[in-house]
């Protein structure tokens, strides 16, 4: 595929990659991790300085109206530097709720807070016994006067332990995995009534899980339509899937030269193991698979404009099918690669291990995608 990127998006990719090499090593990121929260509020600041949280929002709501090719660059470079900040929960995930689905009134109070760093949000939707469908809801949402009440339980929310606000999935009406009567709120985490409990996830990222105990909102907390919110549900997530699928090939392309460097310098029998020809074809076959990797992500992120979206569900799964299999490839080969030292906490390639990992197990995994495929009817049906 021949991917050739506007000087303006070069200009943005040196941006990304000059911030994140110069405020972001290994070290650094060990350190912001211990941070309250998990990640570093300083870092975030900075990223809202470069104009990197406001990309993907229209300038009318003050953002720079970058589209999906930018926001590709942010994650690729953010996988790279295993980025532990909430830019995926934030700004891909409540940004695309609040671009796609929300009020005018919605935009103006919650989008400044996102592109200037001072808000950040959380993602309610993953149930107890929900497994990857995104239509299987139970925790409940009922009219009360011109508000609503929300009941229910919501776990592994991706920043839910820091957000300011929560994005929840809730049924407004009939039966548990029925594809209407759901809908989208905008929850304030510190509601009465939200208890949330955080912990650190395997891979270094912070989660929380959540329960909604009577928490009254207004009517002014619905984005789009509280009988049909799915649509808008399943659009945001291929836009995270999109997302993910970029921050995996950068976490693989750094993997790749981490694990290059380290056979090149590691001898036996006197000499490097990366002299071998069965250690370089291993090699080479990390590098075919990372640029499978690449390639679907590319075609994914051109299917995020596509209008149909059953199209536009093919591609993302497509990718997320590719890029799963490329990832678990590319991370066992990896750490195989550098024996024992790569299951240590003190080397980075175990940590591009867990990350990659969990991305293949956010929103589907490659056996879910693989069956929303054949479900549709493949790329061509």
């Amino acid at each position: 595929m021949d991917f050739d990127l506007s000087e303006e998006q070069r200009l943005l990719k040196e941006s990304v990659d000059g911030l994140l090499s110069d405020a972001y090593d290994f070290d650094a990121r060990k350190k912001y991790m211990k941070e309250k929260g998990g990640w570093s509020k300083a870092l975030w600041g900075k990223l809202a300085e470069q104009g990197l949280l406001g990309l993907p929002f229209a300038e009318t709501d003050g953002g720079f109206g970058a589209g999906a090719v930018e926001t590709m660059i942010v994650m690729e470079a953010l996988g790279k530097a295993l980025v532990v900040e909430p830019y995926l929960a934030t700004v891909v995930v409540a940004g695309g709720f609040l671009r796609h689905g929300g009020s005018a009134e919605q935009k103006a109070k919650y989008i400044p807070g996102i592109i200037d760093g001072s808000k950040t949000f959380g993602f309610a939707q993953l149930e107890k016994n929900s497994r990857y469908d995104l239509f299987d809801v139970v925790t409940t949402a009922k009219k009360k006067g011109d508000g609503w009440v929300i009941d229910g339980e919501k776990f592994v929310v991706l920043n839910g332990e820091n957000a300011d606000t929560l994005i929840v999935t809730a049924r407004t009406k009939g039966a548990q995995r029925d594809k209407t009567g759901i809908g989208v709120f905008l929850v304030p985490a510190d509601a009465k009534g939200v208890t949330r409990k955080g912990y650190p996830t395997q891979d270094g990222l912070h989660a929380a899980d959540i329960t909604f105990t009577n928490v009254e909102v207004g009517a002014d907390a619905v984005i789009g339509d509280p009988e049909n919110g799915l649509p808008l549900i399943e659009r945001v997530a291929d836009e995270a899937r999109i997302a993910l699928c970029a921050e995996a090939v950068g976490a693989m392309d750094e993997s790749l030269k981490e694990t290059v460097e380290y056979i090149k310098t590691r001898k036996q029998f006197g000499v490097a193991i990366g002299s071998f020809q069965s250690l370089q074809h291993r090699a080479a076959d990390m590098f075919v698979a990372l640029e499978q990797a690449r390639s679907m992500s590319m075609f994914a992120t051109m299917a995020s404009d596509f209008d149909d979206a059953k199209e536009r569900s093919s591609a993302v799964a497509a990718a997320k099918v590719q890029v799963g299999k490329s990832l678990k490839f590319v991370g066992q080969q990896s750490i195989q690669l550098h024996g024992g030292i790569g299951m240590t906490m003190e080397a980075k390639i175990g940590h591009y291990f867990k990350r990659l990992t969990m991305i293949e197990n956010t929103l589907g995994d490659t056996d879910y995608h693989l069956r929303r495929v054949s479900e549709g009817g493949g790329l061509l049906g």
